[in-house]
């Protein structure tokens, strides 16, 4: 089917959406909105690539505004500070970067320079003034968008978001060494990692920063802001896994759902696909119902005082990018270059990666 898109242009345009991947229920039910800080969050991250060195100039001038990396978090974090926005998207374009580096590092068999990679990812998380001037680019663009990123809320929030940080790149360890053995992970491995390496945290953690207050632990473990939060995060994993199983089957991955419901579960491609299918209706459907309870509890939080007002209106303000997340995965699938593999001229190789590792250059 057809569903018009309008994002990241000036006039809308018509995004094709084949029909396995179509979700009616997001084109209807979930309006597409963008910060308006967008154009120039573009340019931005765009000089940001090129001045961190994440990608080539010859990169950056043929895939970077195709990639939509921008439009992915300009859908995510309305109401956030452009400055905010602004870290939370270089970071983003980080995140990309890095998750590239990994499969490369996977592909082309380079164990040694992903453990380096990862000792010193784990040390600029920790200490990032250390590590702006690392000569590893990967390094440093992670040194600089976190440096920032720690800038806008208390220590506690720097700590706990370092926390989650860290157990993303095991999560991603995790991950290389069963790429690297051919280990498909159960379906239930599978799910528990993929919460890791999708860093369901990561952002959920950011949605604070964007309202401009850290939430306290309460409410944050509440299972009512906590269940659509999840839900979200979920949708968007298992959305991705839905649109990149073609590209991930080239790539000889086996870090997909529907890869390990073939392995595991006995069944078809096609059952696969449907079963993933399934799961993501279900996130959207819960979410629903989910979000209208985090919407009374953020009323049951304004209790007449001062603090009670600011929780209360912060809480409001993540649930309402909760929701966002959902339209903005959806088209970020079909708009970004990332996931057009019947286009590149080797279905395994993503045309935008650098094949080297810092060392080789």
């Amino acid at each position: 089917m057809h569903a018009l898109s309008h994002g990241t242009t000036s006039t809308p345009t018509t995004i094709a959406v084949p029909p396995a991947l179509s979700l009616p229920v997001i084109e209807a039910a979930f309006p597409r909105q963008l910060h308006p800080y967008w154009p120039k969050l573009q340019r931005e991250t765009r000089a940001w690539l090129l001045e961190k060195r994440l990608m080539t100039p010859e990169k950056v001038e043929e895939y970077a505004d195709g990639l939509c990396y921008t439009d992915l978090m300009a859908g995510y974090y309305i109401g956030a500070p452009d400055e905010v926005l602004q870290a939370i998207a270089d970071y983003s374009a980080w995140f990309f970067v890095w998750d590239d580096r990994h499969d490369r590092d996977i592909v082309h068999g380079r164990p040694v320079a992903w453990r380096r990679l990862k000792d010193l990812l784990h040390s600029a998380l920790d200490r990032p003034g250390d590590h702006l001037g690392h000569r590893d680019p990967v390094v440093a663009g992670l040194a600089d968008s976190v440096q920032r990123l720690y800038a806008f809320l208390p220590d506690t929030w720097n700590a706990r978001f370092a926390r989650h940080f860290h157990t993303v790149i095991e999560a991603y360890d995790r991950e290389f060494h069963n790429r690297t053995e051919g280990i498909v992970p159960t379906v239930e491995e599978y799910l528990a990692l993929r919460r890791l390496t999708f860093a369901h945290r990561i952002w959920t953690d950011l949605l604070e920063p964007s309202a401009g207050y850290e939430l306290p632990d309460v409410v944050r473990k509440n299972p009512a802001y906590r269940k659509p939060a999840l839900l979200s995060q979920e949708f968007a994993a298992w959305y991705n896994d839905l649109c990149s199983l073609p590209k991930e089957i080239a790539g000889n991955e086996v870090h997909n759902l529907g890869i390990s419901l073939v392995t595991h579960e006995g069944m078809t491609l096609e059952e696969a696909i449907a079963d993933v299918r399934r799961r993501v209706e279900e996130c959207i459907s819960e979410f629903l119902d989910a979000e209208q309870e985090a919407l009374r509890y953020a009323d049951r939080l304004d209790d007449g005082t001062v603090g009670g007002k600011e929780t209360s209106a912060a809480v409001r303000a993540c649930v309402g990018n909760m929701r966002n997340w959902f339209s903005s995965v959806y088209w970020f699938h079909h708009e970004s270059g990332r996931y057009r593999v019947d286009s590149w001229d080797d279905r395994s190789t993503p045309p935008y990666v650098n094949n080297a590792t810092e060392g080789e250059k």
